[in-house]
C-alpha cells in the first residue's frame, strides 16, 4: 500500500514539474520577445497613420502619396486594396511590383516612408510632458524620457515600467533609470516599439 501511495505521489510530482517547466519556458520566451529590439535587418514595420510615397517608373498616374488607414491598408490604382501594416518598405515594394505585373510589364516600383506618423509611443506618469509621441525609426527608453521633458523631482526613477503587448498579452518590462544613467545594465535601455507605454511612477 505504501509503495502504491509513493508511486502516485511520484507521478503527481513529475506532472507538476513538467507543467512548471512549460510555464517557465513560455514566460522566458515572452520576456525575450518583449525585449527584442528592432534591428536594421528586420526593418521598420509600416504602421497605420504612416504616409508612404509610391511611384512606378514612367507611369505618371502611378506616382502618389498614400496614407495607411487605421485598418492597415491603402488603395492604389489598378490593384485596389493593399495591406501594409507590419510589412517593411521592401516587402511592400515587392508585393506591389508583383501585383502590377498583370498590367505593366516588369514594373519598376519605388516605395519610401515619407512620414512615420503611425510609429507612436506613449510616456505617462511623473514626467514634465506626458503624452503621445511620434518616434523616429529607433527610439530607446532614455530618449523617450528626454522627449517627455525628463522626470519630475518626485518620480520613482528605479520603478519605471514599459508596457508592451506581445502575442496579444500585456507584458511589463522593468527599467531602472539610475543603473542606466551610471552605465550599468545597459540592456535595459531597449528600443521601443510602436504602441509601447513608458510608465514613470
Amino acid at each position: 500500500m505504501n509503495m502504491k501511495r509513493s508511486s502516485i505521489i511520484l507521478v503527481f510530482a513529475l506532472v507538476w514539474l513538467a507543467a512548471m517547466h512549460t510555464a517557465i519556458g513560455q514566460e522566458t520566451k515572452n520576456a525575450a520577445a518583449a525585449r527584442q529590439p528592432a534591428t536594421i535587418d528586420t526593418g521598420y514595420g509600416i504602421q497605420p497613420g504612416d504616409i508612404l510615397e509610391v511611384s512606378v517608373w514612367k507611369e505618371k498616374d502611378l506616382q502618389r502619396d498614400v496614407l495607411v488607414r487605421p485598418d492597415g491598408g491603402f488603395s492604389f490604382p489598378l490593384i485596389g486594396d493593399v495591406q501594409a501594416t507590419g510589412k517593411t518598405v521592401e516587402q511592400l515594394r515587392k508585393e506591389l511590383a508583383t501585383r502590377l505585373q498583370r498590367f505593366i510589364p516588369d514594373p519598376v516600383v519605388t516605395v519610401a516612408t515619407k512620414l512615420a506618423a503611425g510609429n507612436k509611443i506613449y510616456v505617462i506618469g511623473r514626467v514634465h510632458k506626458p503624452g503621445e509621441y511620434i518616434a523616429s525609426r529607433y527610439v530607446n527608453v532614455m530618449q523617450a524620457l528626454s522627449m517627455a521633458g525628463g522626470m519630475t523631482p518626485f518620480a520613482a526613477a528605479n520603478g519605471i515600467v514599459i508596457l508592451r503587448r506581445v502575442n496579444g498579452a500585456e507584458t511589463a518590462i522593468r527599467f531602472k533609470y539610475n543603473q542606466v544613467r551610471k552605465g550599468k545594465n545597459l540592456t535595459q535601455n531597449i528600443i521601443l516599439q510602436s504602441g509601447d507605454v513608458v510608465v514613470v511612477p
